[in-house]
């Protein structure tokens, strides 16, 4: 068969993100003998028009369409994705099958194949389960019995199915080169799955709680492919906690000395799970600057919000960030359950304790169905039982939702290392426009310390209208 794979993602913001999840499909298609054409509609001046023509020149037997996100997770500056979404389906509906996937759709798939009227659906993983797909829309059956898939029209489906052999993501069709120029890195994965228990976290709603590492001489292949056949010097481990399980991240740091591989990387990384030994090890093989999903400098907090570490472990894997000469930011999550202006202040108290590089804020938490998060708004009665949550809904604690974005504000303006999204604070289309022009490689907040003071766009309207 002939197959478009199109990419929806138009986000650029901080940067534009390489199409990872659709790059894992290409191999196996084109192992299935599919003759293969991507669409990366991230770069277009008009994607309706782009999507017609395509559809014109490549004829397809059928449309995989890949939903990489379906809103911005920023509140007050939220925006939706998936009205541009509909518009691509709309184009190809009647002319060509359209699958749907891709993490955004998994979180809510029956309701987003709905909203776009999509021929099918695929939940999770697929790179075992689309092909099979393909195979039953070739020969004109119906697959209500494979695991993952909806069909439009159809009520339920059955569970998705986990793959157990994660193969290397085959980067071929895409334009890799303008997302490493203008975005400053490449991304990889290692590992699928996650066992900790973030209430508001959809990672073990995609990936499931058990991890499935890849071997670590496929991935040391994929980074010397990156480094050698595409140029690439700086690279972002997507990984939901890079340092976890904790010996499989120094195997791997081991594996790149020993391969002397030249580049530069990032990730995220778990304060509990870090150590003098394994932070040497990772700046040894090329580690320039780590982020902390910290959420919180509150002990109380960190509790709420289902976190696995404590305050102590955040000032302990921060000294050490400092001591080896690491770039190093926290990320801040506020407004959680429980949040008030005195666990607002003890979070701003850390971070100026902690001296980090940057502290990127946001301000209210994305509800997400099937989180604790979610559970919690419904039982608090914050969240209706027939709210949508396909249009960006966010928490705020009760006490603090009509201040809380005032609070954030004026604190973090008097902090020259904060950047706060939806607050416009050091973050701005306008800002990061600019910031590119500079040869950044890696992530921008690293720039943090060029800045001489903070800066804010003046933003307009009410701030609350779309928080629960």
């Amino acid at each position: 068969m002939d197959i478009l794979l199109i990419s929806a993602n138009r986000e650029r913001t901080p940067y534009p993100v390489f199409p990872l999840g659709l790059s894992y499909l290409a191999g196996p298609l084109a192992e299935r003998g599919h003759r293969l054409k991507v669409l990366d509609l991230c770069f277009a001046d008009d994607p309706e028009s782009a999507v017609s023509t395509a559809l014109d020149e490549f004829t397809p037997d059928a449309v995989v369409l890949s939903i990489r996100n379906i809103d911005n997770v920023t509140f007050p500056g939220s925006r939706s994705y998936l009205p541009g979404v509909k518009k691509i389906v709309d184009i190809c509906r009647g002319r060509v099958p359209v699958i749907a996937g891709g993490s955004g759709f998994s979180i809510m798939p029956a309701e987003i194949l709905a909203y776009l009227d999509a021929d099918y659906g695929v939940v999770g993983e697929g790179e075992e389960i689309l092909p099979e797909l393909l195979t039953c829309i070739s020969d004109g059956l119906i697959p209500e019995s494979l695991p993952g898939v909806l069909v439009r029209e159809k009520t339920g489906f059955l569970p998705a199915r986990l793959i157990q052999s994660i193969r290397p993501a085959e980067r071929g069709l895409f334009p890799l080169e303008r997302y490493y120029r203008e975005g400053g890195m490449a991304n990889l994965q290692t590992k699928r799955g996650c066992p900790f228990s973030c209430i508001y976290c959809t990672y073990p709603l995609l990936e499931g709680r058990a991890i499935r590492v890849r071997p670590i001489g496929d991935i040391i292949t994929e980074i010397r492919s990156l480094v050698e056949g595409f140029g690439i010097g700086y690279i972002y481990f997507v990984d939901d906690i890079f340092n976890y399980p904790p010996e499989f991240a120094e195997e791997l740091c081991q594996a790149m000395i020993s391969e002397k591989l030249q580049i530069n990387w990032t990730a995220f990384i778990n304060p509990a799970f870090i150590t003098p030994s394994l932070l040497q090890t990772m700046i040894a093989a090329g580690c320039d600057a780590v982020e902390f999903g910290s959420e919180s400098g509150s002990a109380s907090m960190l509790r709420n919000l289902g976190k696995s570490f404590t305050v102590d472990d955040l000032r302990n894997s921060s000294r050490l960030c400092r001591e080896a000469g690491a770039d190093f930011a926290h990320y801040i999550l506020f407004g959680g359950p429980g949040e008030s202006e005195a666990t607002i202040d003890e979070t701003f108290a850390l971070m100026d304790e902690l001296e980090p590089t940057a502290v990127i804020a946001m301000t209210g938490i994305r509800i997400f169905p099937g989180t604790p998060l979610h559970a919690s708004a419904l039982a608090d009665g914050t969240l209706a039982a027939e709210t949508s949550l396909l249009e960006p809904v966010f928490y705020i604690s009760p006490p603090i939702r009509e201040t809380l974005c005032q609070m954030v504000t004026e604190r973090a303006l008097a902090r020259k290392n904060w950047v706060a999204p939806g607050l416009e604070i050091n973050m701005s289309d306008a800002m990061l426009e600019a910031l590119r022009h500079f040869p950044v490689r890696g992530p921008l907040w690293k720039l943090m310390k060029r800045l001489g003071r903070s800066r804010i766009r003046p933003m307009s309207a009410t701030v609350v209208e779309s928080a629960v």
